[in-house]
């Protein structure tokens, strides 16, 4: 089984990466949604809440877990890898290298959280990846408000898209990286008012990991039937509401849609019932 997690419904962009790429592969999404957003949270409690997140997913035997959440891979995944190194752990990380080799007039534009752009992480990225371009950044806490409420466009959506993507085409911008996995569900807005810029989304490259992952942890053919488990710890009908809008499609009747345990983020719990 393969587990992603994020602060919302977020990773639901990454979600249907896996998907595509590798479907017949038994996958559980948990979305934090009860404690979104994670980009303003401290480091100490945003490890307690991916950790019970974390605990919940291994009692349902994953083999490998994807944190679906930029700040949740920042402030979290190095901490994981040394809590269980057992697990194979995929982060993310704004697509910065793929940028560069897209811009043509050496100025780079991301949009992130707050604790994205301001991490130690993001500065390593940029000194790595960035050298020759300029590297303008973007806080977008609307964004994430919005895919929360599954407002993927009209005049709210336009005026979020405006208010942070003209600061940086005006400043010369041809290449846009989306570097929160809530942001690419804004994408068509973005692209329909700015549509000499090029979109970036890591939601493929993490997909295409995960599946080079389980390629050298097993010996063989998985055994998963394609089936998916969608779980929350906000409203499970907010949720319901949410997955045909974000993802195009209406509800399959076989996916599990539930509410999770307040004791899931409890420092003690161990082994969380499925």
């Amino acid at each position: 089984m393969i587990g992603i997690m994020d602060s919302g419904v977020g990773g639901l962009s990454v979600w249907r990466e896996v998907r595509a790429l590798l479907p017949g592969e038994d996958l559980v999404y948990v979305g934090d949604s009860a404690f979104c957003p994670y980009g303003a949270k401290p480091p100490e409690v945003l490890r307690e809440r991916v950790g019970g997140i974390v605990r919940y997913l291994i009692s349902r035997e994953a083999e490998v877990i994807v944190l679906a959440c930029n700040s949740a891979t920042i402030q979290a995944i190095e901490w994981c890898r040394e809590t269980w190194p057992e697990i194979a752990f995929v982060g993310m990380e704004p697509g910065v290298k793929p940028a560069v080799a897209a811009s043509r007039s050496r100025i780079i534009g991301v949009l992130a959280t707050e604790a994205s752009l301001t991490g130690e992480m993001f500065a390593r990225l940029v000194e790595r990846c960035g050298e020759g371009c300029r590297i303008l950044t973007q806080a977008c806490p609307r964004f994430v408000e919005l895919v929360e409420e599954g407002r993927l466009s009209g005049e709210e959506a336009q005026s979020a898209v405006r208010e942070y993507v003209e600061p940086l085409a005006s400043e010369g911008a041809d290449v846009l990286v989306l570097g929160c996995t809530h942001y690419p569900f804004l994408k068509q807005e973005v692209a329909r008012l700015y549509p000499g810029m090029t979109l970036i989304d890591t939601g493929l490259a993490v997909a295409r990991r995960v599946k080079d992952v389980l390629r050298l942890k097993r010996s063989g053919p998985g055994s998963g039937q394609g089936g998916t488990a969608f779980l929350t710890s906000g409203d499970p009908d907010v949720l319901k509401r949410l997955l045909p809008v974000l993802l195009g499609r209406a509800e399959d009747p076989d996916l599990v849609i539930s509410g999770l345990e307040p004791s899931l983020f409890s420092q003690e719990a161990q082994q969380i019932p499925s």
